[in-house]
């Protein structure tokens, strides 16, 4: 059973920063879409960043609202998805939830929660200003 359990959330100021890590464990398919949502209170959980994981793949995807501060990363070794997150926002706090799903990621849904299947429990982001 697919298991994914998130850390290194916490308080920092803006302009500051903070990684994300999401450990993975139960895989058993060589190609999964493994992502990271947040959702901020009376929002909606939103798509932040996505890597899909396939032969010859390992393609990544980023919401707009975080191109150029976010960077997803996966480390094969430690079966680990890290999220880096740079220049920090008010904005950007949230509860942050790492997700997963069979095959990969596509342009035109990896930011679909509805895609994905396997879920953590989330691990809290705050940006102070």
């Amino acid at each position: 059973q697919v298991q994914l359990v998130e850390s290194g959330g916490g308080s920092v100021q803006a302009g500051g920063s903070l990684g994300l890590s999401c450990a993975t464990s139960g895989f058993t398919y060589s190609a999964y879409c493994m992502a990271w949502f947040r959702q901020a209170p009376g929002k909606e959980r939103e798509g932040v960043a996505a890597f899909s994981i396939s032969t010859g793949d390992g393609r990544t995807y980023y919401a707009d609202s975080v191109k150029g501060r976010f960077t997803i990363s996966r480390d094969k070794a430690k079966n680990t998805l890290n999220l880096q997150m740079n220049s920090l926002k008010v904005e950007d706090t949230a509860m942050y939830y790492c997700a997963a799903h069979r095959f990969g990621c596509y342009s035109g849904s990896w930011d679909s929660k509805g895609s994905y299947n396997y879920w953590g429990q989330g691990t809290q982001v705050t940006v102070s200003s």
